[in-house]
């Protein structure tokens, strides 16, 4: 098999990815990479054998031994890189978020829509362990029809990944509950299976906005900017970013399309990280606790009764392949988009999915910057529904 002559744009917090699709001789090389900051193009050409790095992103889009593109840049630049690549032809990855306003997101559609060109966005969520078991549990009828989904997500690190650079400023990112919370929206719509159709939220900036420990404009990261054990408590942190105007808490009420009501609830101060989905449907709950190594999901299914530590079943999540991102879910999203760049064909993942994860951020933080008002989430355009649906196959006029 030929490999697949791949196309990167941007090195940075994603670039681990890039590193994934470089398989010499395996499916997929990564032959040219743009990334506009030196030192991640030089990183980029030690940790990539063979690479041709530039600091334009035309180079790469635009380049004859290129097939097909990755977009691993901030997410406020995913629509312009993504569809400037579409118009060229060029079979597009987006890692999540598509972007950071509804508009933006159905620009995108409407360009792979009218250009033809295949469109895949990264929501690898959808290929780690834990949330494959969930799904596989929750169609397999282990809780009866869902009837409500709660998520909660714990973002121990927080302070570090969120608050020391462009994360912090909702000019790129709208908010976390868009830039943060599309992953975990995009599960609750999978596991419900259904899309967002009111939300209402109510959040703050509670912790780090009175942190004055700032890094002066234009002052890069501090060398120790992460760490597993050190910046605890919270207002221990230093050098965040000069600005930060997004929210640190928030909580969400959501009404899906199916009728399931879900909450979605997100904390980027606690002392530990983890993620907990719990499904309620009426013949049963379902629950993950963890959701790494040691991580199992147990199911309360078969009787009423007080407390259960002990539920009716137990399922422990399969462990990732050793050093495998993101739960061992990288691989498997490359994978996926490679086959798709090749066959076509319907994906695990969704562009109309990545759209209504996000338009269910964005209306919610516009609820929550509004004192916590209702926010209708407006409805995909059936035309580009209907595309995406077929697999992105034209249909009959």
């Amino acid at each position: 098999m030929t490999d697949l002559r791949l196309g990167v744009l941007g090195f940075g917090l994603r670039g681990p990815l890039a590193l994934t699709a470089h398989r010499p001789g395996r499916g997929s090389r990564v032959t040219v990479l743009a990334e506009h900051d030196p030192l991640l193009r030089g990183a980029a050409a030690a940790r990539i054998p063979g690479v041709r790095t530039v600091d334009d992103h035309r180079e790469v889009v635009h380049a004859p031994d290129v097939d097909a593109v990755l977009v691993l840049t901030p997410d406020h630049t995913h629509a312009d890189l993504a569809r400037e690549a579409l118009r060229a032809g060029r079979p597009v990855f987006v890692e999540k978020p598509l972007d950071i306003t509804i508009e933006r997101c159905d620009a995108v559609l409407r360009t792979a829509f009218e250009t033809g060109t295949r469109l895949y966005v990264g929501h690898n969520m959808r290929h780690m362990p834990v949330i494959r078991l969930m799904r596989d549990l929750v169609r397999g009828g282990a809780v009866g029809t869902v009837k409500t989904v709660w998520v909660r997500h714990f973002v121990g690190f927080g302070g570090d990944w969120y608050f020391k650079d462009w994360h912090a400023e909702r000019r790129f990112t709208t908010g976390l509950l868009l830039q943060k919370g599309a992953h975990d929206l995009d599960v609750l719509h999978w596991l419900a299976g259904g899309y967002t159709r009111q939300v209402q939220a109510l959040g703050d900036l509670m912790v780090y906005g009175d942190n004055r420990h700032r890094r002066a404009p234009g002052e890069p990261k501090t060398e120790d900017w992460y760490t597993d054990s050190g910046h605890w408590p919270p207002h221990a942190q230093r050098a965040l970013n000069p600005v930060i105007d997004v929210e640190d808490v928030s909580l969400v009420n959501l009404r899906l399309d199916n009728g399931v009501l879900a909450a979605y609830q997100q904390c980027h101060f606690t002392p530990d990280y983890w993620r907990n989905y719990t499904v309620i449907g009426d013949a049963g709950r379902l629950e993950n606790f963890g959701d790494g190594p040691g991580a199992v999901v147990k199911v309360w299914n078969s009787r009423r009764s007080g407390h259960r530590d002990r539920a009716d079943a137990e399922y422990s999540v399969p462990e990732p392949p050793e050093g495998a991102g993101h739960g061992g879910a990288d691989p498997l999203l490359i994978d996926e988009f490679l086959r798709f760049v090749r066959e076509g064909g319907r994906t695990d993942t969704s562009p109309v999915a990545a759209r209504m994860a996000v338009a269910a951020g964005f209306r919610a933080t516009e609820s929550l910057r509004d004192g916590g008002t209702a926010r209708e989430v407006p409805a995909l355009d059936p035309e580009l529904l209907a595309y995406f649906e077929r697999g992105q196959v034209p249909g009959e006029a």
